[in-house]
């Protein structure tokens, strides 16, 4: 009996010792397959260089196809008014789709429809360099939009899913530099290519980027999950074409007629009108809606999507009112015009890393209230700015529209950080093209309304010919209504703060 009480004591050390080294085996292939995960993982570096140069690429195709249009026109014997559907088809395009593809993001998977979108903008690039006539330009534009509308979408989800919430604010400003770079070097890249080589390059030139950012993109972005398709039919194809349609007619009356508000216009904004109408009624009744009603009874999101558009509406007033008081009042040429414009959004590309690292550290709303405070100084100023001649005149113009560009920096990079920083992750993609479709319709919307106030103060039937004075006034007067919007945007941020603070204060007591 004390041989077979050995064999069952010396039975059951072997036993101990197999588990642990089958323990042991075990977790030194956990520790493995980590160490591998992490290898495969790509670097946050990476993918933010993946994320910008797509930013880069489709605000680029925003502002690069302007420079032409009067080539384009003689190129294939075009009115003005046929040449400029050149940019309002990319415009149109990324302005109806963004908040569906974002959508459909979330649903499909963000890194293969990003590759896509970036497939099609480059494809659409060859299109528009090899076209034989101006519709077929016009359509490979179309399809250009919808691909950069695609990059736009997406490129601030991807951030919200693979930068950790401290460094968030900074990764969004990166986001927005390269916005900003884009949106600066577009005019002055065309005019060079332009003079050089031809109109068709200043489309070919994507190209070698587009395939530079998919290949980036294909190695760097993180795998689409593979979990439970639990919203596999949540796309709601009702909904997204009457929002297609209500946008398209809206921005269709904010842009046609060049100022103009004629019957038409009238027309498309009545059918904007019910469009909004039946989309609500539409998305009350579906089971899986394209955006759910009930996200704006969140009044933060609310307030940052009315506060992203008031600020885009304003912005634009520096485009429209810019060339003119340049040319008019102070008498610069074309090139010295080009030159000073392009001092806004050099300033705001040296601002977005910085204003996005500041949000990481004051907080995203405290920083959204500052550079709201600095739009609204630099558009006061402007408002009382007089317009004497030579170098006094360059600098008193270009000083508050910096102050007025590095605030807009501050505040959209802060004000997207604040949005995106506790998004669900099913929610990421389509709260991203709300955030750019914000942005879009204010662009619009100020191009109109910007530019009918700033023809109504001039006092002149054509501002193009209009008395330097009469162009002075018109300025003036331009940035004095663009004040108060800012003041109304600041309204609401200061508002939406005390309701947060208020809100975490209860939180805290109970």
């Amino acid at each position: 009996m004390p041989g077979k009480g050995l064999r069952l004591h010396d039975r059951s050390i072997f036993g101990v010792a197999r588990k642990q080294f089958m323990l042991k085996s075990i977790i030194e292939k956990q520790d493995a397959a980590v160490v591998a995960s992490v290898e495969r993982t790509p670097s946050v570096r990476w993918v933010l260089a993946s994320l910008s140069l797509s930013m880069l690429l489709s605000s680029l195709g925003t502002s690069i196809a302007n420079v032409g249009l009067p080539t384009l026109a003689q190129a294939f014997n075009a009115s003005f008014q046929q040449v400029q559907w050149v940019v309002l088809a990319y415009l149109l395009a990324i302005t109806t789709l963004i908040v569906s593809v974002g959508r459909l993001g979330d649903i499909t998977g963000r890194r293969r429809l990003l590759l896509a979108g970036i497939f099609l903008f480059t494809v659409a690039s060859i299109l528009c360099g090899i076209a034989p006539t101006l519709w077929f330009l016009i359509a490979a534009r179309a399809a250009q939009g919808l691909g950069a509308a695609i990059m736009m979408a997406l490129t601030m989800a991807f951030v919200g899913e693979t930068v950790t919430k401290a460094k968030l604010g900074g990764a969004m400003g990166l986001l927005a530099t390269m916005s900003a770079v884009g949106t600066a070097l577009g005019p002055s890249l065309g005019g060079i290519l332009i003079a050089g080589f031809g109109w068709r390059t200043i489309f070919l030139v994507n190209v070698p980027l587009g395939i530079a950012a998919f290949l980036l993109a294909h190695r760097t972005l993180p795998v689409d999950r593979r979990g439970p398709r639990t919203n596999s039919a949540g796309f709601d194809p009702v909904g997204t074409l009457l929002l297609a349609l209500t946008l398209a007619a809206y921005a269709l009356a904010m842009t046609m007629g060049r100022g103009s508000f004629g019957v038409l216009n009238m027309a498309l904004l009545l059918a904007a009108a019910l469009g909004v109408g039946l989309f609500v009624r539409a998305e009350a009744k579906a089971a899986s809606p394209l955006i759910r009603l009930a996200m704006f009874r969140d009044r933060s999101l609310s307030a940052s999507l009315a506060m992203s558009a008031l600020v885009s509406t304003v912005m634009m007033a520096t485009l429209v009112v810019g060339p003119f008081y340049l040319s008019r009042a102070l008498g610069l040429d074309a090139a010295l015009v080009g030159l000073v414009l392009s001092a806004g959004p050099f300033a705001a590309a040296l601002a977005g890393v910085p204003a996005g690292r500041m949000a990481d550290r004051f907080g995203a709303q405290r920083m959204t209230i500052v550079g709201l405070i600095g739009m609204a100084a630099g558009c006061f100023i402007l408002s009382m700015l007089p317009a004497p001649p030579g170098i006094l005149g360059i600098a008193g113009y270009i000083a508050p529209i910096v102050v007025v560009t590095v605030g807009y920096a501050l505040f959209m990079t802060a004000n997207n950080t604040a949005v995106m920083a506790d998004i669900r992750a099913d929610q990421r993609g389509v709260i991203s093209g709300m955030l750019s479709l914000s942005r879009n319709l204010g662009l619009i919307t100020g191009a109109s309304v910007m530019g009918a106030v700033f023809a109504l103060a001039s006092r002149a039937a054509d501002i193009s010919t209009a008395r330097p004075e009469a162009v002075a006034t018109g300025m003036r007067i331009t940035f004095a209504v663009a004040a108060m919007l800012i003041v109304v945007a600041l309204a609401i941020a200061v508002a939406s703060r005390a309701r947060a603070s208020r809100h975490s204060l209860s939180a805290d007591v109970s």
